[in-house]
């Protein structure tokens, strides 16, 4: 059983979902060390997430975001906590409902992801900065 870890930086992103899964694969070569594992892609904020889906249209993530503001909209004059202005509850809900991290399985030194699926970081800040991923791959 080997582990490896390392920590990424994720340089700013405009509000939207944005495919990362190029820049996990380079910060982590090491994975073509394991014939057969996991790796799991953790983002250490509250106000963005991850998630797997399709690599090949860009309309895909564009909906994904239409979908995502119509369902969780700002200015809700319910939401408490406005400390950011009026994206900062709205965001923290969207991360809530799309997840903190993602398990990709690894097989023969690459991830096994589907033909059309990616890693999405999706950025629900209007103003966000650089956003931290913890990633840790393990196997045989």
């Amino acid at each position: 059983m080997v582990i490896y870890q390392k920590n990424i930086r994720i340089g700013a992103k405009r509000r939207g979902f944005h495919l990362i899964t190029r820049e996990i694969e380079t910060i982590l070569p090491e994975i073509q060390h394991i014939k057969s594992g996991i790796c799991q892609v953790f983002i250490q904020h509250t106000s963005a997430s991850l998630t797997i889906n399709e690599n090949a249209d860009p309309t895909v993530r564009q909906d994904f975001e239409y979908y995502f503001n119509k369902s969780v909209p700002e200015n809700d004059p319910g939401y408490l906590h406005d400390d950011e202005g009026p994206d900062d509850m709205p965001a923290h809900i969207k991360a809530s409902l799309m997840g903190a991290s993602v398990m990709i399985p690894i097989q023969n030194g690459r991830f096994a992801l589907g033909m059309w699926q990616g890693i999405y970081l999706c950025e629900h800040r209007n103003r966000a900065g650089s956003r931290n991923l913890v990633i840790t791959a393990w196997g045989i």
